[in-house]
């Protein structure tokens, strides 16, 4: 399928503006570089947002809280932030947190781990679980079923969704009942064939992964992790059921598709849905791109079944 018409008209924006020099880039002035050219899309209401202060590996971490509804025994979705472990905060994807809540009518609370390069691998793996296990050792305090819990994603966040999963299996606990992945980044090696086909121009670029792994990652040896690098894991049995979106147009479109097709292999029930026309960063378009409003429905409908 050729590219959607309102992701060409996003396409044709940004390829008119200034890109960063990868080899000289500095991450702090990127965050701003990136604040000033994507600020927050306003989002829709819910019931009650909430900032908190939640447990992470090493010091307490900034999370936003959203109820769709005055009811506290509603499920919980964790949700992490896209942005290449480098970039993306509560405010980046606030609308799509917003969308998430009202969808699924689950509480969504949105995770602030410690970012590269200021803190790196396995910084942002640990912070994460330990969130999630704050959140449900709190679930009577701030008003949601712990035992109804998903995790969800979008790009490194849903690398981290995975990493959640994984070192929840290892630690015997707590119990997911699905993981939604949205464009998952799954392979430090960026040597897929998507990878090589949609390098440049179509949003994300293969150069720019490069650079954010580089960023995560202090040591080559650990580009071939399995928690940082779930595609090269040699075993996925036992990992929560997981619904994942790909887009048509992604240099991160094959690894994560490969992971879909591994998911199933090993025994995990595993439904794969590649979004024709799409960009990396879709979801996060909705206000504005029709197909992506319509994959979020997707996604809420998968998720409301896992937790109901």
């Amino acid at each position: 399928m050729s590219l959607d018409p309102q992701i060409a008209a996003v396409l044709q924006q940004f390829s008119s503006m200034p890109q960063p020099d990868y080899s000289q880039l500095d991450p702090q002035q990127y965050r701003q570089f990136c604040d000033n050219l994507m600020p927050p899309m306003p989002g829709e209401a819910v019931f009650e947002v909430r900032n908190l202060r939640l447990a992470g590996a090493e010091c307490e971490l900034d999370a936003r809280l959203y109820r769709p509804e005055d009811r506290h025994d509603l499920p919980l979705l964790v949700f992490f932030h896209g942005g290449g472990f480098v970039i993306g905060n509560l405010d980046t994807h606030d609308n799509l947190c917003r969308s998430l809540a009202r969808l699924t009518g689950a509480v969504v609370v949105s995770v602030a781990y410690r970012l590269a390069p200021e803190r790196r691998f396995p910084a942002a793996p640990h912070d994460c679980y330990r969130a999630t296990c704050d959140l449900v050792e709190r679930a009577r305090e701030l008003g949601f079923d712990a035992n109804r819990l998903a995790l969800a994603g979008d790009s490194a966040g849903a690398n981290l969704a995975i990493a959640v999963s994984r070192l929840a299996q290892i630690r015997k606990g707590p119990r997911i009942a699905c993981q939604c992945l949205f464009y998952p980044a799954v392979d430090a090696r960026c040597d897929s064939a998507s990878q090589q086909e949609f390098a440049e121009g179509y949003f994300l670029t293969r150069e720019q992964m490069q650079w954010f792994w580089r960023q995560y990652l202090p040591r080559p040896e650990q580009l071939d992790d399995p928690l940082a690098s779930p595609l090269r894991a040699e075993d996925l049995a036992g990992l929560p059921p997981t619904t994942l979106f790909s887009a048509e147009y992604d240099p991160l479109r094959d690894e994560g598709e490969a992971f879909a097709r591994r998911l199933q292999r090993s025994g995990v029930k595993t439904r794969l849905e590649r979004c024709a026309g799409m960009v990396h960063g879709f979801v996060s378009m909705a206000a504005f791109v029709d197909g992506a409003r319509g994959v979020l429905e997707s996604a809420a409908a998968d998720l409301r079944h896992a937790l109901n």
